[in-house]
């Protein structure tokens, strides 16, 4: 009788929340745990970056709570997503003796070090949020779950062009790239393309969003602007608040997604669900959200040539432009929603429990 009770509650999730920088994995998981707190019970260890300050608890709070579920039979899953998660979740095993499972979710499109891989074998479950991911993996994943986004947060405006207006920018076409400002994320791709394409089109104006990293990057790059009088309509804005971020985004027509590698790439699934043409690298999960030229564009050999290229195709033809961008937001809605990846996680987590 007492193992029935124990299946049919809810089990308690306690989410890993130990960066205290806010990254891509921080934003996937605030963002399911949104949907999350109004359908099963959740905590978060630690209180980094949380809307909701209550749902955070401590290292010794997380100890008293499992104790505590375990004396009621209610199942415990803890769901890390970085390598101190889960040291913390097996330290938490051990120390309250009650049988809490562990899930990893694994996103690194590399080969994991040989201390990732030992501490992935001793969790109860792992899985990924991507075919591309899974492929690095040494043992099967449960399952594979795509990150959502939310459409409530990211939707096309009802004109992106009186948005931009509002925002302070002039008529025209915008095209933007969003995340950290730094090589490895393409930011000097972008300018370079600003530089070859903009004069080609006397209207269009972009934006670089984003945490500068490489500040002698952005000086070059400023200089050069200036000497081609593009410096007014080439605005590198820095990195700004999350509502402001949203909004520059849904204000842009055409977003670029340059990295040369990501976990998944949660900026492509938000600029295709705000109405955006998205030029992607094949990086992260981008391939298996993208169908080239039918709701985004790849691609290939991620060279200067080929960036150009795009820019001035779709530049050069709004309305085909905007067919794709109205294929874009509708894939996000039908396959890319956090609804459905919460509701995902919940059977992994009662399979697990």
């Amino acid at each position: 009788m007492p193992h029935n009770n124990r299946q049919t509650k809810l089990p308690l999730v306690i989410l890993g929340n130990s960066n205290r920088r806010f990254s891509g994995v921080t934003s996937t998981m605030l963002q399911v745990l949104e949907v999350h707190q109004h359908l099963i019970p959740v905590r978060v260890l630690g209180g980094h970056h949380l809307p909701k300050k209550e749902l955070a608890i401590s290292f010794w709070q997380a100890i008293k709570l499992i104790r505590r579920a375990g004396k009621n039979q209610q199942p415990v899953v803890f769901h890390a997503r970085r390598n101190d998660e889960m040291i913390q979740a097996l330290l938490l095993k051990k120390l309250t003796q009650n049988g809490i499972k562990i899930l990893f979710t694994s996103t690194a499109q590399r080969h994991h070090s040989r201390f990732t891989k030992q501490l992935m074998l001793r969790m109860d479950g792992v899985i990924s949020t991507c075919q591309a991911a899974a492929n690095y993996l040494t043992i099967a994943p449960m399952a594979i779950i795509p990150h959502g986004i939310n459409t409530k947060v990211y939707y096309p405006p009802a004109d992106k062009q009186q948005l931009a207006l509002e925002l302070g920018f002039a008529k025209g076409p915008l095209i933007g790239i969003f995340g950290r400002v730094r090589k490895q994320k393409g930011t000097d791709m972008f300018l370079q393309a600003c530089l070859d394409v903009l004069p080609k089109f006397a209207t269009a104006q972009a934006i670089v969003c984003g945490a500068i990293d490489d500040s002698e990057l952005v000086a070059e790059f400023k200089i050069q602007l200036q000497q081609a009088g593009l410096d007014q309509r080439v605005h590198i804005l820095a990195e700004q608040s999350f509502s402001r971020a949203q909004q520059l985004m849904q204000a842009c027509d055409i977003v670029t997604a340059l990295s040369k590698n990501e976990g998944f790439g949660l900026t492509v699934p938000e600029a295709m669900a705000c109405g955006c043409v998205v030029i992607a690298n094949r990086a992260g999960a981008w391939p298996e959200i993208i169908r080239d030229g039918e709701n985004g564009f790849l691609l290939a050999e991620r060279t200067q040539t080929e960036l150009n290229m795009k820019l001035e195709q779709i530049l050069g033809d709004p309305s085909k432009g905007a067919e794709i961008a109205a294929c874009a937001q509708q894939q996000v809605v039908t396959h890319f929603r956090v609804e459905q990846e919460a509701k995902q996680l919940i059977e992994v987590y009662q399979t697990l429990s």
